[in-house]
C-alpha cells in the first residue's frame, strides 16, 4: 500500500533514516530503498510502500520524493548524483563536514556511554563486595533495567500505532534511578528517542547524576548520609 510522509531524520553516514506519516511514526528506510540518483533530505516529502518487519516495526520500501512545482516547472527536491551513481565533487565537499561532525559526535557519545557502563558496573560490584551496598542492590537494578527496556519498547509501539504513550518524565525517572544502561541500549536497538536532542540532553544528565550518586554511596557513604540527614 502506497503512503505519503515526510523524512523526519536522515543519517547520511550510516545510510538510513525515518519517515513520519499520518498513521505511522518512525518508519525506517535504508538508502537502498530510496530512488536512484537522489539523496534523502530531512523534511523531504516522499511516497513509499509500507511493510511490517516482525517486531522491528514498520519499514518503507520504494521511497520516492514528491516533486514540487516552482514557477511552473518541476524541480527535484535533492541534488542529483553523477553518472556513476555517486555524489558529485561539489556535493561531497558540502556534505562531508556535516557527516563527519555527526559521525564524530555519535561515536564519542557511544564510547563515553560504554565507558560509564563499565565503570558503573565496577563500582556496583565493588560496593557489594565491600558491604557498602546491600546484596539486593544488583537484583533491584537488574529488574529496573529490564523494566526500563520494556517501557521503551511499549512506548515505541505506542508511537507507531497512535496508542497511549509513556511520558518522557517516566522514562527519564527510570534512567535517573539506575535504569540508564537499558535506556541507552533501547535507544540504539529500538531506534527510539535517539534523535530527539532535548530528550537526550536530559537523559545524559540523569546518567551522570546516577553515576555520581552511586560513586558517593560506595566511596563516601558516611558523608552522603550526613548530607541527606542535614537536608532532611
Amino acid at each position: 500500500m502506497q503512503k505519503q510522509g515526510t523524512i523526519r531524520h536522515w543519517d547520511a553516514e550510516r545510510g538510513f533514516g525515518f519517515i513520519d506519516s499520518r498513521d505511522s511514526r518512525d518508519v525506517f528506510f535504508h538508502v537502498r530503498d530510496f530512488a536512484k540518483g537522489l539523496d534523502p533530505i530531512q523534511g523531504m516529502s516522499v511516497t513509499y510502500e509500507g511493510i511490517q518487519v516482525g517486531s522491528k516495526g514498520p519499514r518503507a520500501m520504494a521511497v520516492r520524493p514528491i516533486a514540487v512545482k516552482s514557477h511552473g516547472h518541476h524541480s527535484a527536491p535533492a541534488p542529483r548524483r553523477n553518472g556513476s551513481g555517486a555524489p558529485g565533487p561539489q556535493q561531497r565537499r558540502s556534505n562531508a563536514p556535516v557527516r563527519t561532525a555527526a559521525h564524530a559526535c555519535g561515536a564519542t557519545g557511544s564510547s563515553l556511554a560504554m565507558v560509564l557502563m563499565l565503570v558503573w558496573l565496577g563500582v556496583l560490584g565493588w560496593g557489594v563486595w565491600m558491604d557498602r551496598l546491600p546484596l539486593w542492590a544488583p537484583v533491584a537494578l537488574l529488574v529496573l533495567n529490564a523494566a526500563t527496556y520494556i517501557a521503551y519498547a511499549i512506548d515505541k509501539n505506542a508511537a507507531q500505532s497512535g496508542a497511549w504513550r509513556i511520558s518522557e518524565k517516566t522514562l527519564q525517572t527510570m534512567a535517573l534511578l539506575g535504569g540508564w544502561p537499558a535506556a541507552w541500549w533501547a535507544q540504539q536497538w529500538l531506534r527510539h528517542k535517539s534523535a530527539k536532542r532535548e530528550f537526550r540532553i536530559v537523559y545524559w544528565f540523569c546518567m551522570l547524576a546516577n553515576c555520581a550518586v552511586m560513586t558517593a554511596l560506595v566511596w563516601q557513604p558516611a558523608a552522603l548520609s550526613g548530607l541527606l540527614h542535614r537536608l532532611a
